[in-house]
């Protein structure tokens, strides 16, 4: 099929937002850069300790409609974001799975959460010259139901109408600092042959979901999931279309402790490489704890197990990208 360049396929999306504002949908102000590394450690005992915080805050319907701010995002996830699809249906280089940014962007009084997909789009499309088309493939996939004896699941208590948050949400670089401050405190008091620690405040609370890697096992620690949310953090994990049919319409708080290799060549960290040892660091590394594998993990600790099916699959394919985008 031959390549379509972006704008054409914003033609339909867009012609709502276009006919009302008589201008391209755009942020006002957008700058981008660099995401930083995973916080990482190595113990006494030579096991890394590797941590990584992403996702979004601020937008339309928040405390802070005016600015968004995109964490640690790669392009497969803003690609996610801009288009409403899952990360499954988005094929390219590798590094729309590898590189991250940190991409912070004033919104337009009055835009809605639709209007903000469209200036994604095109922000992809003008700072790194993003081109894509679109195709239809039968792709290998899971469906995650109940195992024999039922779900494991804890349902998430409803949210304190008189909590606060410890940082104002309002300032995202001031809640980037704090969070940064506290993930690399709790990484630094962990012990090489200890459980893996709970969330620091701020991380993988009221929504959030947050990954922690030591030892060469992974924890995924997340509150307020649905199990559509879960299902695609599987997505990422096994690089495969994950579809709901558990039937549970709750809200869950949900630990997952297991052993990532193995996952479609893929880590908790969304392909990201564990770095090397520190220079003069001459202890071999530790082994392992012992974990079970992801989908062990899914039917012992949560009651969930996944199904082989197969079916087509709708794909947005990434024909052109730049790794470095323009200028802000």
């Amino acid at each position: 099929m031959r390549p379509v360049s972006f704008c054409a396929l914003l033609v339909f999306t867009s012609c709502a937002f276009a006919q009302t504002t008589g201008a391209t949908p755009a942020f006002e102000v957008a700058t981008i850069k660099p995401a930083a590394p995973p916080v990482t450690s190595m113990g006494p005992g030579g096991g890394m300790r590797m941590a990584f915080r992403g996702g979004s805050q601020g937008g339309p319907g928040t405390p802070n409609p005016g600015q968004i701010t995109y964490n640690g995002s790669t392009i497969k996830s803003l690609l996610v974001t801009a288009y409403g699809v899952k990360s499954y249906q988005i094929s390219g280089p590798a590094s729309i799975d590898t590189e991250r940014y940190d991409i912070v962007a004033k919104v337009p009084q009055g835009a809605s959460k639709d209007d903000v997909k469209l200036m994604l789009q095109n922000l992809l499309a003008d700072r790194f010259k993003l081109t894509l088309h679109r195709e239809k493939k039968d792709l290998a996939m899971y469906a995650l139901v109940v195992a024999k004896n039922g779900p494991k699941l804890k349902e998430s208590p409803p949210d304190d109408p008189n909590a606060k948050d410890a940082v104002n949400p309002a300032d995202p670089a001031a809640t980037d600092a704090a969070r940064q401050k506290a993930m690399e405190n709790a990484i630094r008091n962990m012990k090489d042959d200890g459980p893996l620690p709970p969330p620091p405040p701020g991380m993988g609370g009221r929504g959030g979901m947050r990954m922690m890697m030591t030892n060469g096992r992974a924890q995924m620690s997340a509150s307020k999931q649905t199990m559509a949310q879960f299902a695609e953090w599987l997505v990422g994990q096994l690089d495969r279309p994950v579809v709901d049919q558990t039937g549970l319409t709750k809200n869950y708080d949900i630990t997952l402790e297991y052993l990532p290799e193995g996952l479609a060549g893929r880590g908790p960290m969304g392909g990201m490489a564990p770095p090397p040892p520190p220079p003069g660091d001459g202890g071999a590394p530790a082994e392992p704890d012992t974990a079970p594998t992801l989908f062990a993990a899914l039917q012992n600790q949560l009651g969930l197990k996944l199904e082989q099916k197969k079916g087509p699959v709708d794909l947005l394919v990434v024909d052109h990208l730049e790794k470095t985008p323009t200028e802000n």
